[in-house]
């Protein structure tokens, strides 16, 4: 096996070699070469038929490779390519010379630590409809495609890792959490398998689980993206879609195999992205407190014998994003009377035109994807959470608030205000004027 860093480092130096004049022709004639775009691309302008995707196929082999490698164009049978939200990010590295567009990845040594075993989820039809189960394994898989030169990039990629968190110390020090040497460290560091998973989204399931049309689903999503994707209306042949969005990660504590076990306990939590929180620790939400709550009690429940499980999606926002929340904070500080739970959501909808712009319908995807069956304890108060994991058929057995001790002052405006909107709880419901009286502080 050639060294890649090697190679790399050798051009760069027999590059700077060659005198400016034909350093300069050499570029220019690549640019020729590139320079043709293809506005259309109808079926009937290919020089040669993709590999056909069969979606819910028992095999690989039957299934197909998913193909949205950008090095050679007849091979692409997806809309779309590799990379998710990073394609712009690669398009200006190739655009100023530092990408090679030609490049296909040396994949030696980069298997799955852990293996997900295929599970029965995989071949029943729309009950996976937004990720490649067989995106992680693909030497195995798709080995004889690899063998004839295609250019298939793994979609999901599984690692080791330790994780370093000042609430898991803290737990160990308080005795709610106990030093084993397996699961928890001596530096009090948590041993976890990581899961990173693209979104891969199978267009006609995805219209089913909308309740909408294909073709409806397509239009929508060519027109309101400003036509950046042209295949969605011209090219009905190709049935997968890779979208330029965020992936997601699970993080599993225990055995990879347990959690398709429905007699094993389960602990789960699916957790959106808050940057502001989760990163920065900002305490006007509950979004990290919860979420390394749900991390210390999946903790536990793989060291009393079970497995949790943490999926963490990129949703920043309600899936808003994060310019338009800290417009919705500086709404909700500013308004007369100043941030209160009466007012928490009508502000949100004020500024963005909608409460809440996620759609939780993909997210039991990634629980298929593991073959899960039960979940004995799930960290979530959202009732959209909940009734897209139940309506996928997992049977949840108990639902779990975050602990009040865990609120920060400041984010009893959104605690309260979930409340008395309806999202899961055993504790008391505020309304009327008592809700009125639940603020937070100014912006100063």
């Amino acid at each position: 096996m050639a060294n890649c860093k090697s190679m790399s480092s050798n051009s760069a130096f027999i590059n700077r070699l060659m005198p400016q004049n034909v350093r300069e022709t050499m570029k220019k004639q690549t640019s020729k070469r590139n320079a043709h775009i293809v506005l259309t691309s109808h079926v009937n302008q290919l020089s040669q038929k993709p590999i056909e995707i069969n979606w819910a196929a028992k095999s690989p082999k039957k299934r197909g490779p998913v193909i949205g490698t950008i090095s050679n164009s007849n091979e692409r049978n997806v809309i779309g390519s590799h990379g998710g939200s990073y394609t712009v990010y690669r398009a200006l590295s190739i655009a100023s010379g530092h990408f090679p567009k030609e490049h296909k990845p040396d994949l030696e040594n980069t298997q799955p630590t852990e293996l997900v075993k295929p599970q029965p989820s995989w071949s029943e039809q729309d009950k996976i409809v937004s990720v490649d189960p067989w995106g992680g394994e693909i030497s195995k898989a798709f080995g004889e495609h690899l063998k004839d030169g295609l250019n298939i990039q793994p979609t999901i990629a599984i690692t080791q890792a330790h994780l370093h968190l000042a609430e898991i110390k803290e737990a160990v020090q308080l005795g709610r959490l106990k030093v084993d040497g397996k699961f928890v460290k001596e530096d009090y560091s948590v041993r976890v398998t990581k899961v990173a998973i693209d979104p891969v989204w199978y267009l006609p399931g995805v219209a089913r689980r909308f309740g909408i049309e294909e073709s409806k689903l397509r239009e929508v999503l060519y027109t309101d993206t400003g036509g950046m994707y042209p295949e969605l209306v011209t090219r009905t042949d190709l049935k997968v879609f890779l979208p330029p969005i965020g992936s997601t990660t699970a993080y599993i504590f225990g055995s990879i195999d347990d959690l398709s076990n429905p007699d094993i306990e389960l602990t789960c939590r699916v957790h959106d992205e808050c940057n502001g929180s989760d990163v920065f620790g900002s305490d006007i939400c509950t979004c990290r407190p919860y979420l390394t709550w749900g991390i210390e009690d999946a903790v536990r429940t793989a060291q009393r014998g079970g497995v949790g499980l943490i999926v963490y999606f990129r949703k920043e926002g309600r899936a808003l994003g994060e310019v338009t929340k800290f417009l919705v904070y500086n709404a909700r500080k500013r308004q007369k009377g100043g941030d209160s739970a009466a007012t928490y959501f009508h502000r949100t909808e004020c500024v963005a035109g909608v409460q809440d712009a996620r759609f939780q319908e993909f997210m039991p995807d990634i629980l298929h994807y593991f073959g899960v069956k039960r979940i004995h304890n799930l960290h979530s108060m959202s009732n959209m959470k909940f009734d897209a994991i139940d309506g996928s058929g997992i049977e949840v057995i108990n639902r779990l608030s975050i602990p009040d001790e865990l609120i920060p002052t400041d984010a009893q405006v959104e605690m309260e205000a979930k409340k008395a909107a309806g999202y899961f709880t055993e504790g008391e419901i505020k309304s009327g004027e008592v809700l009125e009286k639940v603020k937070g502080r100014d912006l100063t």
